[in-house]
């Protein structure tokens, strides 16, 4: 069987630009459709979709349940199955109209691609986050070296990230001239910073640990004064690896671009907590580090609303479920330890 069917190849590129054009989707969410259609089309052994029967749709479950993650060697997770069937559903709900699939294929035979319920309720089930408290935080951040370039750099981001909250992708493009440190403030501009779902978010410094921001504004001095970085330069280079006489393949200092992805930045927090004998906390762990303090420190729902909008939630709601959960166990706690008012 070939390994490519060139109509399959054409109705992708179709759908491809449907999803690009009429629902305005990115090309990294394209790309994850365009993977679970492959995936499709190997348990089927790249059949026509011309040649689709709904025995396909529950032969590509077996398919997906025999799978294994590539990196860990386990079973694919529950969420994984769901959203590949989700995704390979879309398309097919999509091919219904087309011209020559109104005889072979059905709306009630894409719903062959539904998960199972149980599968499905598995999938979706909030799961708890494990996420450093303050003060573990601020043991693993004191125990961070502060001598060369990039003991400066990472310690700076540690700090960053606990002042801000900001979401790894977003930090990994920003520049210099995204921060303004004097105010506090940082912008982050969906034209070239990479935030959820493009949206522009302007935060503020939480009030945390003064020592975080005094190294924070340390890195910027140095950046501006030591290495002559300029507004459109980086906030956290990458470094400049290259070879060196007599030393061989090193770090020969700071390049003058932001990091392609958010791998590294994930590396040098998860070193962190690892070297003071912590798990090893990402830097999307802080966010829930920050909303429980805030939730902690705050007297208002005016005040609690401002720090959930600082974190680039437009809902409450979104901070309290996602991020501030209350077990039925602590319901209880709550409701029964409260007095009426007089």
């Amino acid at each position: 069987m070939a390994k490519h069917v060139e109509e399959n190849e054409r109705i992708k590129h179709d759908y491809a630009a449907y999803l690009r054009h009429a629902k305005g989707q990115d090309e990294k969410s394209i790309d994850k459709v365009m993977a679970a259609l492959h995936q499709f089309e190997d348990s089927t052994k790249t059949k026509p979709f011309k040649k689709f029967h709904r025995q396909q749709a529950a032969d590509f479950k077996a398919y997906l349940a025999k799978q294994k993650n590539a990196k860990t060697g386990k079973p694919l997770a529950f969420s994984t199955v769901d959203a590949t069937l989700r995704l390979v559903k879309g398309f097919f709900h999509w091919l219904v109209s087309r011209e020559g699939f109104k005889r072979v294929l059905t709306y009630p035979d894409v719903e062959y691609f539904n998960n199972t319920l149980k599968a499905g309720r598995v999938a979706h089930a909030q799961r708890a986050i494990p996420y450093p408290s303050m003060q573990q935080a601020a043991h693993a951040f004191q125990a961070m070296p502060f001598e060369d370039q990039f003991d400066k750099r990472d310690k700076a981001l540690f700090a960053f990230f606990m002042l801000t909250g900001a979401r790894d992708g977003a930090v990994a493009s920003l520049k210099l001239k995204h921060v303004n440190i004097e105010l506090g403030h940082v912008f982050q501009d969906a034209r070239e910073v990479k935030t959820k779902n493009a949206k522009n978010i302007m935060c503020q410094f939480f009030p945390v640990d003064a020592a975080y921001l005094k190294c924070f504004t340390a890195w910027i001095t140095y950046l501006q004064d030591e290495k002559f970085f300029g507004p459109e330069d980086p906030l956290f280079p990458k470094a400049d690896i290259g070879y060196v006489e007599g030393k061989g393949l090193c770090n020969r200092g700071f390049k003058r671009e932001c990091y392609a992805n958010a791998s590294k930045l994930n590396a040098i927090i998860r070193g962190a907590f690892a070297s003071v004998q912590l798990p090893q906390y990402t830097p999307h762990a802080f966010r829930k580090t920050l909303t429980i303090y805030g939730d902690a420190i705050s007297s208002t729902m005016e005040q609690r609303k401002a720090w959930s909008m600082n974190l680039g939630h437009e809902s409450m709601a979104v901070t309290v479920n996602s991020y501030l959960p209350v077990t039925t166990e602590r319901q209880m706690a709550l409701i029964g330890a409260m007095s009426p008012k007089a």
